[in-house]
């Protein structure tokens, strides 16, 4: 195999990730992965989307190569290059090769931050070709029997700019996430934080109310995983309105009527 670090073992998860299942979301991945059929999933930040791919492919027992997109990463960042060490020119496969060859699951996270030129590469990959030209190699790889392809995105930051070609999206399933229900996502927080119930009630409880004014002040509310930090900082001692503060305000808006309105809504819950 090209390049260093390929080794299969790096990229399985051994220890089971926290995932509570919201619908029936595992059963529709379990089905698509069974025909190898690329999947993409939409839903607003922090929602649990890294991590049901990171538990699904624990539960598959399928190694797993993440790539986090952004507006810089070019083809040969996915595909790979050719490098100059001392003994000359080198081929190095990029994550989605590397993917391909060992039969992994690709997940290319916020995958409508990277640019369109570069997301066409992986086109040949999601129909009944699945291959992926090494043009720079001049090799064509037929993907591993066991490879599939994911993508996510948060369909809340579409922009005309900033959002896939529907010649891609017609490439993919799809599966919608949200976050929890109230109790479900009380849960989630108790399960990962390690605080007691009345506190996670709570917490959900602010985040419903700052979810609602998303769209008037705010472009995104309170995510799960926001939720899951204020709870480890109670944890361990803080102050549940320091907590709020700095796990659900400060990072959401710099806007001083709308942080008073969310310190307000703290100081109702939590007294």
């Amino acid at each position: 195999m090209s390049g260093p670090n390929t080794d299969a073992e790096q990229y399985y998860i051994h220890d089971e990730p926290f995932y509570e299942a919201v619908g029936n979301e595992t059963t529709l991945y379990e089905a698509a992965y069974a025909s190898r059929l690329p999947v993409m999933i939409k839903g607003p930040t922090g929602c649990g989307k890294s991590r049901f791919v990171e538990y699904m492919a624990w539960k598959l027992g399928r190694p797993l190569v993440t790539v986090a997109c952004n507006e810089d990463m070019t083809a040969s960042d996915l595909v790979g290059r050719f490098l100059l060490d001392a003994s000359g020119t080198k081929w190095q496969d990029g994550p989605l090769t590397v993917a391909a060859r060992i039969g992994a699951i690709c997940y290319l996270d916020e995958v409508v931050e990277a640019r369109q030129d570069t997301t066409v590469v992986i086109h040949p990959l999601t129909d009944h070709r699945r291959v992926l030209p090494l043009d720079k190699k001049g090799e064509l790889l037929t993907a591993h029997e066991d490879f599939q392809l994911v993508i996510s995105y948060n369909p809340g930051y579409q922009s005309l700019m900033k959002d896939l070609k529907t010649s891609t999206k017609q490439r993919f399933t799809a599966l919608d996430f949200d976050y929890p229900e109230a109790g479900l996502e009380a849960r989630i927080i108790a399960a990962e934080a390690g605080v007691e119930a009345e506190i996670c009630d709570k917490l959900v409880s602010i985040a419903h109310r700052a979810r609602a004014l998303k769209g008037h002040g705010l472009d995104e509310g309170i995510s799960t995983r926001l939720l899951v930090y204020a709870g480890q900082l109670i944890k361990g001692g803080v102050a549940p309105a320091d907590a709020c503060a700095m796990a659900l305000i400060r990072p959401l808006t710099d806007d001083g009527d709308i942080r008073a309105t969310l310190e307000s809504a703290v100081e109702l819950v939590f007294g």
